[in-house]
């Protein structure tokens, strides 16, 4: 759906920032891993000293390699490396060694979901390596900043989409399918908050139906979805708001405060000539032949989309169950073993999934857990699964065994024993507590009986309440109703 303001239309292109899962950086053997003290994760190479030659990770390369062939782009047969030229406190080369006239991937496509539950296919201009730059920090001493340069030369794909969007909406469902491909391919954790996946929006309005693209400002380094599209919304509105007013969209780089909810002009946005662009005379260029590229893609895992269709096609889910399991590949990955592990086929497969879209998914974000530091193993799950399955369980008391399970208490079957939760499904005595209660509120059973339909609600309550909890409901519906049938006759 396109988002119109009075006859403006807007037009979004983003920029995603991928920080590659290697274990050294792009062009220097530092470690990339997050959480190190300041300073400690940067050599002479990543500190640019002079004498110091670079020398290009081979893996970030096949990852990158591994991106284009999923959204089906051209891999370039020979791309190289270029200095972008530009001062910053946290560069401390002076430059950052990036790809600009031939990246190794142009082209391809990603398809997102949009609101109305159709797709549509977002273009991407390129996706090229480079290395990122250090962090300041302005924070952390008084009146001063600070430098970190652990970050500095670590491996970033950047992933360049068309115009195509307009809507903040629909931008924020092109990150998540960027996101969800990254991490199904293996080659990014995906992690916002320390920065592993981030982005930078171009946005212009222009009047519906005009074909010119409108002045532009970028929103730089954007860490969430739901920023993204606060974000995007508000600089919409303060175009709109510009322009309508008589004034002139001026072209520049802003940031996004959260707190305020606003953006704020950070510098006018340069253009590529700004950043004095030269091939990087340390870097041979970069040669993938058709063989790399065929090896490449015969090891390429399930991707998203063919994972969805595979989970709707084998278990029966439907389109939406299906796609939220495979956002995050460990959340499919889970699911998938919990079946594995039950022995289950299409029987328990929506059940399975209402409870790690539920219960397990609101337990994780409680506790800011990843399903990976889930303290229940799948096996485990599957047997919990299973004892709702055959009715050793009712809803309410698995969530009081999913609990105990949560806390440590150990397996299931062994919680349901320790703590008495097995389900009656015995029928003689289900019918016994049903002949007890029809005894009990005979004038409930006559309002029932003249038509008070809501009545019987409270009879099946009643049978609950005598069975503490354990008597099988559907079991209990068929009996009372059976037994207050033949008290009408």
């Amino acid at each position: 759906m396109e988002t119109m303001n009075n006859g403006w239309e807007a037009v979004i292109g983003l920029e995603i920032h991928a920080q590659l899962a290697t274990r050294s950086k792009i062009f220097s053997g530092a470690p990339t891993a997050f959480g190190a003290e300041p300073n400690r994760q940067a050599c002479l190479i990543d500190l640019g000293f002079p004498g110091v030659l670079p020398i290009l990770n081979a893996k970030a390369l096949r990852m990158a390699v591994m991106f284009g062939l999923a959204i089906g782009a051209r891999i370039a047969p020979r791309s190289i490396f270029a200095r972008k030229n530009y001062f910053y406190p946290d560069l401390p080369k002076g430059y950052q060694i990036s790809q600009y006239e031939l990246p190794v991937v142009e082209g391809g496509a990603i398809d997102i979901e949009i609101e109305d539950g159709s797709t549509r296919s977002i273009g991407i201009t390129r996706a090229h390596l480079e290395e990122d730059a250090g962090k300041s920090l302005h924070d952390a001493f008084p009146g001063r900043t600070g430098i970190d340069l652990n970050r500095a030369g670590v491996p970033l794909l950047e992933i360049v989409s068309e115009p195509d969007m307009r809507s903040p909406a629909e931008a924020v469902a092109f990150m998540r399918s960027v996101h969800a491909l990254v991490r199904h391919l293996g080659i990014c954790d995906g992690n916002m908050q320390e920065g592993s996946f981030r982005c930078d929006a171009n946005i212009s309005v222009r009047r519906v139906g005009d074909e010119r693209l409108g002045t532009r400002t970028e929103l730089k380094n954007i860490n969430s979805f739901r920023f993204v599209e606060r974000a995007a919304t508000g600089e919409i509105e303060r175009q709109i708001d510009l322009l309508e007013g008589g004034g002139v969209v001026i072209q520049q780089t802003r940031l996004y405060d959260a707190r305020s909810d606003t953006t704020r002009a950070m510098r006018s946005k340069e253009e590529a000539n700004d950043y004095r662009y030269f091939p990087d005379p340390d870097l041979l260029p970069v040669r993938i032949t058709p063989s790399d590229i065929d090896r490449i893609r015969a090891a390429l895992p399930e991707l998203p989309a063919a994972r969805k269709k595979r989970l709707v096609d084998t278990y029966d889910l439907d389109e939406k169950d299906a796609g939220r399991l495979t956002t995050d590949p460990s959340v499919a990955d889970y699911y998938e073993a919990i079946l594995k592990a039950g022995r289950f086929q299409t029987g328990p497969a929506k059940l399975t999934a209402n409870w790690i879209l539920g219960e397990l998914t609101a337990a994780l974000h409680r506790e800011d857990r990843d399903i990976l530091d889930c303290p229940i193993p799948a096996s485990s799950f599957a047997t919990l699964i299973a004892r709702i399955d055959d009715g050793t369980l009712s809803g309410k008391m698995a969530k009081t065994v999913f609990d105990a399970m949560w806390a440590g208490e150990g397996e299931p079957d062994d919680i349901i024993e320790a703590r008495g939760l097995a389900q009656i499904s015995d029928s003689n005595a289900l019918e016994a507590l049903a002949d007890k209660v029809i005894e009990d509120y005979p004038e409930q059973v006559s309002q029932y009986l003249s038509g008070k339909e809501k009545v019987f609600g409270f009879l099946v309550g009643q049978v609950m309440k005598a069975s503490r909890g354990q008597a099988d409901p559907k079991r209990i519906n068929e009996i009372l109703r059976r037994k207050l049938s033949d008290a009408s006759e």
